[in-house]
């Protein structure tokens, strides 16, 4: 349940649309729905904007299934992260309108009526093995209602391929950059445009690259003022930063 879709069923309440007794139906679950699997905390977007959302990776095909159902049955849609192929196969036939988006990890069912489009972000990946991160994020705010511009395989090794995509990364509100090995994406692009800046690193890379340690520290230690930097591999993280910065902007 978000605020639009309140407002919406309170005023349809108040216009004589909707009797009292079938909106307090509608909203029989709130704040929360205990279920064996989970605690569904259907409030969440009423708070913070962000629906709450399935981490898949831990739980079962029958456990991600079932929280979804909760989760998208007051219309508002559901998003589970970290799905494996051999999972979401086992939830998309047991969820209906469950959809699996393989490079990304996710199953998502949309929502019943699309949120209002807010904000423009680019996801930005350094290599096509820093992807399913990108994809991830990319995917997780386009559910958030946010328009995402995609720009893959353009990391410093051949720098010419990012700088003739500058022009589009100063027309959107927020940048995603994601990258491994030593992380220097981010910083180049911080480097370039005037746009609030949330650098991914992941656990792509050799050795010392230490599953994206060095990749972590480098973009924490970013010489380009006012890089954001969030936990390794997190695009899910990264795409919620961007969505509220974006709504922010233009709101």
């Amino acid at each position: 349940m978000d605020e639009a879709r309140l407002i919406e069923l309170l005023d349809r309440v108040a216009r004589g649309l909707v009797a009292p007794a079938d909106a307090a139906l509608a909203l029989r679950d709130l704040p929360f729905e205990a279920l064996p699997e989970a605690v569904i905390d259907h409030h969440r977007e009423l708070r913070t904007g962000v629906p709450e959302v399935v981490l898949g990776e831990w739980k079962t095909a029958a456990q991600i299934a079932a929280i979804l159902t909760a989760l998208a049955a007051p219309g508002g849609g559901a998003l589970a992260t970290r799905v494996d192929a051999a999972k979401a196969l086992e939830v998309v036939a047991a969820v209906p309108h469950a959809e699996h988006v393989p490079h990304a990890r996710i199953v998502r069912i949309a929502p019943a009526t699309p949120r209002a489009v807010r904000g423009r972000i680019a996801v930005v990946c350094a290599g096509t093995s820093d992807g399913p991160v990108a994809e991830e994020a990319a995917v997780t705010a386009e559910f958030l209602g946010c328009t995402v511009v995609r720009i893959s395989d353009v990391g410093v090794a051949g720098l010419h391929r990012l700088l003739v995509r500058v022009g589009e990364l100063r027309n959107v509100d927020v940048v995603i950059a994601v990258a491994g090995m030593e992380g220097a994406l981010p910083s180049v692009i911080a480097g370039l445009i005037d746009r609030p800046l949330i650098a991914v690193p992941t656990s792509v890379g050799y050795g010392v690259g230490a599953g994206g340690l060095v990749a972590l520290a480098s973009m924490l230690t970013s010489c380009a003022p006012g890089v954001v930097t969030v936990n390794i591999d997190n695009g899910f993280g990264a795409a919620v930063a961007a969505a509220r910065i974006a709504r922010a902007v233009t709101r």
